[in-house]
């Protein structure tokens, strides 16, 4: 039986590989869950050897999925061997490697790996009689399927690939705003440059809000627009590709801002860079009505040490954001509050932290938004120091 210290918290990478011994997440016998899946705060979840074409999305509510499912489903794809093609907006039910025992006291809550977040690359988990997505009650032993709708870029999968993660914890998790500004205090959370972010201009409510980086860098480059019609990008292999043939360059109005095309895909940075100690997790929401008329970031966990150093050596790692408009073109500018982390304690310390060389961390102080599987700019090309924009570089549309 899964022993666990005293206390509430979000169970760290080694009191996962207990849950994993001891069953509370599993595998078939052939497939064991392998060390690489474990994370400071989470698990990475593997893709199955099917793909179901769906016609539509579905939650089943007071069914399995297995039952619910078939009413909707078009084509069964086999995801072994060289893997099958995912068409942009089009749903698949893709039944995962993984599944749950949770005790009494333990749920758990899945969210897109930053990598998939980042290729617009839209998954959630659906497990059986639940009207939620990716929140797995207590208690809950079944099956995981996850939902994917890749919606930029046609995308390659195959079996054993993760595209997102789950997280363990037990009873009350959530850091309340009083407890994040005592925190911010003693051990800042938020920068600017090298400077904790002054107490008076954090911005809280059940969280803490980020603003916009729309300075950009030397010449007024502040992200990426996803390209209409872009090749398909094949998840299945190593190395990063050029991104060119999928990303377009977006540059700053005069003003510091942007107009965002409606339904277009854009990844950008904040403007604050985060720091999160080992004692802490923290996720970001995937949408706030409050922030106008667009939705920010699809992936959701920032791992315990993210944008931490202990001999401060750096102050925070910046966040990438995903950011898509809704209907109407809709600017931000410079510092425009347009997301928010919400911030959980540990249950205990994790044995390894983001950042750690035992790790392989991706995005440990990066100053680009583009995922790993693009060739990134180095950081030296990408100051944030104020220039003026290229002129014909202005025009977005």
């Amino acid at each position: 039986m899964l022993r666990l210290p005293p206390g509430e918290g979000v169970l760290p990478r080694q009191l996962l590989a207990d849950a994993i011994a001891d069953g509370v997440i599993e595998a078939d016998h052939d497939s064991p869950i392998p060390e690489s899946s474990l994370q400071p705060a989470s698990v990475d979840l593997r893709l199955g050897d099917r793909a179901y074409r769906i016609r539509c999305s579905f939650l089943p509510d007071t069914e399995s999925v297995e039952r619910k499912v078939k009413a909707f489903i078009e084509d069964t794809l086999d995801l072994t061997g060289e893997g099958v093609l995912l068409e942009p907006e089009r749903p698949y039910l893709i039944p995962l490697r993984e599944r749950l025992r949770l005790p009494e006291q333990i749920r758990a809550k899945a969210n897109p790996k930053s990598s998939t977040g980042r290729i617009d690359v839209f998954t959630r988990v659906i497990t059986d009689h639940s009207y939620r997505f990716d929140e797995i009650e207590a208690g809950y032993h079944g099956d995981l399927y996850l939902e994917v709708v890749p919606l930029s870029f046609p995308v390659r999968v195959r079996t054993d690939l993760t595209l997102n993660q789950v997280r363990l914890s037990v009873g009350r998790t959530t850091m309340s705003d009083d407890e994040l500004r005592e925190h911010h205090a003693r051990d800042p959370l938020l920068f600017r440059g090298s400077d904790p972010v002054p107490a008076s201009e954090l911005a809280l409510s059940n969280g803490m809000f980020l603003g916009l980086d729309l300075r950009g860098d030397r010449e007024g480059r502040v992200g990426y627009r996803a390209r209409e019609h872009a090749p398909a990008l094949d998840l299945t292999k190593h190395g990063a590709v050029p991104p060119d043939p999928y990303w377009e360059r977006v540059y700053r109005e005069e003003g510091d801002r942007i107009v965002l095309s409606p339904r277009k895909f854009y990844l950008l940075m904040s403007d604050e860079a985060v720091s999160i100690p080992p004692t802490l997790a923290a996720e970001m929401t995937a949408y706030d009505p409050t922030s106008g008329e667009l939705r920010t970031h699809y992936a959701g966990f920032f791992d315990p040490g993210f944008g931490y150093d202990r001999t401060a050596r750096f102050r925070g790692s910046r966040a990438a954001l995903e950011v898509r408009a809704h209907d109407v073109p809709f600017i931000v500018e410079n510092g425009q509050r347009v997301c928010k982390l919400t911030f959980e304690r540990m249950l205990v310390e994790p044995a390894l932290s983001y950042g750690d060389s035992k790790m392989g961390s991706s995005y440990q102080r990066q100053e680009d938004p583009l995922g790993k599987h693009f060739l990134r700019p180095t950081v030296a090309s990408a100051s944030r120091e104020r220039k003026p924009p290229q002129p014909d570089a202005l025009p977005l549309d």
